[in-house]
């Protein structure tokens, strides 16, 4: 029975070999190769010689902002994330997918398209300034503070969602427990509720981290230029430079990646924060 059922899961193996693993492989041979469009495949050689690109200053100040805003975006996203799921898991409404689907509704839309959004209401001139007669951030259009905002408006869903799932697991006994043993609420929540949640917590902290560290366009497009993240170097590698250096680059992140889905897999084996 197990074989006849594993055929059915023939065609996504066969999509994620051609869509995932095979791209893979070409990113690090060429990260790691001589490779450029003048070069045949006979002529391909590895070299560590494009190492040097990740101790250039450009890069190392690109990595600096990247870690920088990626920690900052996710504990502000931390603070105010788990506040909005544990207000939803505390309230009376008797539909809390509705409040869900309100905050994650953003999300449905294009990401370029969003971002450009908040480019407009940042800017001096824009939409809300025509329609309410003044502009509610001002002028702070290319500024760190346009950037934070954009990655906190972002990636906060990445953080409510799990937190929220974390809370709704929680067996209330134990809560109701807590409070015959004569808890305060303040210590039900900082014995009971918050050590419950934590896998919660750390989920959606390496989600949100990892979005930021390893984005692009919300930093491009409301910094100006003015900021630059690892992505942008990596877009510009792409598009500007050589494959070799693009590919590199993305290998680092990917590293990354690899270790916080690890990290995960460890703490949260069920996948229950990821529902």
């Amino acid at each position: 029975m197990n074989k006849f059922y594993k055929r059915f899961a023939m065609p996504y193996q066969i999509w994620l070999t051609i869509l995932v693993f095979i791209p893979l492989i070409a990113l690090i041979v060429i990260g790691f190769s001589n490779y450029n469009s003048s070069i045949d495949l006979v002529d391909l050689n590895l070299t560590l010689s494009n190492l040097h690109l990740l101790i250039e200053s450009q890069t190392l100040v690109a990595y600096k902002n990247s870690f920088l805003f990626a920690s900052v975006t996710t504990l502000v996203c931390f603070v105010l994330g788990y506040l909005v799921a544990y207000q939803i898991k505390q309230s009376k409404f008797k539909n809390k997918f509705v409040l869900l689907t309100i905050i994650i509704l953003p999300m449905w839309s294009n990401l370029i398209l969003r971002t450009e959004s908040l480019l407009n209401i940042m800017e001096k001139n824009n939409i809300l300034n025509s329609i309410i007669g003044f502009s509610i951030f001002g002028d702070i259009a290319g500024t760190q503070a346009a950037v934070l905002f954009g990655l906190i408006f972002t990636y906060m869903p990445f953080m409510i969602l799990p937190i929220y799932t974390a809370l709704e697991k929680i067996d209330f006994s134990l809560i109701e427990a807590s409070n015959d043993l004569g808890l305060t609420p303040f210590m039900t929540f900082w014995k009971v509720t918050f050590p419950l949640s934590l896998k919660g917590v750390i989920t959606g902290s390496i989600m949100v981290f990892l979005s930021t560290i390893a984005g692009f366009a919300v930093p491009k497009i409301l910094g100006k230029g003015n900021l630059v993240f690892i992505g942008n170097i990596i877009d510009t590698k792409f598009l500007y430079t050589t494959f070799n250096d693009g590919s590199l680059l993305a290998i680092v992140i990917l590293v990354f990646i690899l270790g916080a889905l690890l990290i995960i897999t460890k703490i949260d084996k069920e996948g229950e924060t990821l529902l």
